[in-house]
């Protein structure tokens, strides 16, 4: 059968990538600066657009599986964990933002994204972004987005994942002079985590305009630190004079690929999880506040013990939970004064509340502030003083710390990632799911179309050394991100539209 005439160019730069003879000229000039406007003409014949590819074609572009892997542990040499194998891979992640290890590994992502022609930003919450020139430069990039901070004993696939599938895509699209119609980036983001600075997404918070600057600038790091978010900015040179905001670096898009940290992909034995939104929650601090006394001479009727009244809470939280289908946990616990021989007088602890609906977590936070402040009193609620000796009465503070609502991602951008999985893995592959996690796609999508891609990881186990996601899967996971981004930028042509930088109902 004979192949139309107009395919002909298409088909020849396909070649010409595998048949180095076929060149006509000099290899790709180096990207570099932004331009208004792009003569294609100006451009060597065997590069490709994006416009111009069909399905078939989209499948050329392919992720070298050996090299993103080898990013993905060379950056992990900053910050290296706890060991859980026999091989140099197999060892958790250590790395909290703004750390001097997380200086080297945004050093190496400065420098890699430079070196493969791109111009890079930081802005003033140390939010770095990568940005690829495309033919037209008159509107904002697509970007693909996550983070390089992880939990004190996380692992190395939360977040690095993403980044260097950001990375790898850059890779690609250079190897086979792919013309992009718009710009397209990467950007890492800051403090993702909360694990430091204990504010979570705080960042893209800040770029997104929920959060103001000088509230996530004074965050203090948890105990037993002193630093803020702006004096470890400083520290580490990456304070950027570019506001932090969505005017300041705009986004046509934002794509995330991550690990699900969870079991469900793996349950059902699927590859990719189509992510059509977030759950919400909401984060507590709860100080329960007693009496320090001896515990040789005072008898438990006598004791305002805040510590077994903080368990009590604790417990209670975790039955609310178990009637309203939804989470609850404690990650956090502080006490005062802390000896062997002393009635704990303080007890600081956090309270993460989560749920696919905002109506059950504003139900959840009732009841808590309803229960807690009765268990502090000394009555027994739903059985919590049974087996005890009743002591005297406490007091309790709740703060909310953070609110992150249910989150919706866009349909343009759900769409792009669910034809992509289909023309890479067949029709049974991918599944759609919420994510339980939050993650900077969250406040993202208040400014942008956004979706998310997820990857199954070991058991379901994530924040732990041992999150482990097979290499065959990083690097699908990569291969759907990028002809996600490649389907949204041949959208974007067809469509001549950019969406506007502000909020959208959904």
């Amino acid at each position: 059968m004979a192949l139309p005439v107009s395919r002909f160019p298409a088909l020849l730069r396909i070649a010409s990538r595998r048949y180095p003879a076929l060149r006509a000229g000099p290899i790709l000039r180096a990207r570099t600066g932004w331009e208004q406007s792009r003569s294609f003409s100006n451009s060597p014949t065997w590069q490709i657009r994006t416009k111009e590819m069909n399905d078939e074609l989209m499948k050329d572009l392919k992720v070298n599986q050996a090299r993103f892997m080898e990013d993905i542990h060379h950056t992990c040499q900053w910050g290296t964990g706890e060991s859980w194998g026999d091989k140099s891979t197999e060892t958790g992640m250590s790395r909290l933002a703004l750390s001097d290890a997380d200086k080297s590994a945004r050093d190496w992502f400065v420098e890699t994204t430079k070196a493969l022609g791109c111009k890079v930003t930081v802005d003033a919450m140390g939010n770095t972004f990568a940005v690829r020139p495309g033919l037209r430069n008159d509107k904002p990039p697509t970007f693909v987005g996550s983070h390089l901070d992880t939990q004190p004993t996380g692992g190395r696939y939360d977040g690095i994942l993403g980044v260097t599938a950001g990375v790898e895509m850059l890779r690609v699209l250079a190897d086979n002079w792919t013309e992009t119609e718009y710009p397209v980036g990467v950007v890492n983001w800051t403090n993702e985590e909360g694990a430091r600075f204990p504010m979570s997404m705080v960042s893209s918070g800040v770029w997104a305009g929920s959060i103001p600057l000088e509230t996530a600038h004074n965050l203090r790091e948890v105990h037993p630190g002193t630093a803020t978010m702006k004096s470890e900015l400083e520290r580490i040179g990456y304070l950027g004079s570019t506001p932090a905001s969505y005017e300041a670096m705009p986004m046509a898009a934002h794509f995330e690929l991550h690990i699900e940290q969870g079991p469900l992909l793996e349950m059902a034995n699927k590859k990719i999880g189509v992510v059509t939104g977030v759950q919400a929650y909401k984060w507590f601090t709860v100080k329960v506040k007693g009496r320090d006394t001896h515990t040789g001479t005072t008898d438990l009727k006598s004791r305002a013990d805040a510590l077994l009244t903080a368990s009590k809470m604790i417990l209670h939280s975790h039955r609310l939970a178990t009637a309203n289908s939804a989470l609850a946990s404690t990650g956090i616990l502080n006490l005062k004064p802390g000896s062997t021989n002393t009635v704990p007088g303080e007890v600081t602890f956090s309270l993460d509340i989560r749920a696919p609906k905002d109506a059950t977590v504003a139900k959840m936070k009732e009841l808590v502030l309803r229960d807690f402040h009765k268990i502090a009193a000394g009555e027994d609620v739903e059985g919590s003083n049974h087996g005890c000796t009743s002591g005297l009465p406490l007091t309790v503070s709740i703060t909310e710390d953070f609110d992150s609502p249910a989150t919706t991602f866009h349909s343009d951008c759900i769409t792009s990632v669910r034809q992509s999985a289909h023309s890479i893995l067949g029709p049974n592959m991918a599944m759609e799911m919420t994510s339980g996690a939050g993650h900077d796609s969250v406040y993202a999508s208040k400014r942008c179309p956004t979706s998310m891609i997820f990857v199954p990881c070991r058991d379901g186990v994530s924040h732990n050394p041992r999150e482990f996601c097979k290499e065959d899967d990083c690097a699908i996971g990569a291969q759907i991100l990028l002809q996600s981004v490649v389907r949204f930028d041949r959208m974007r042509d067809e469509r001549r539209i950019s969406w506007k930088q502000e909020p959208y109902t959904l």
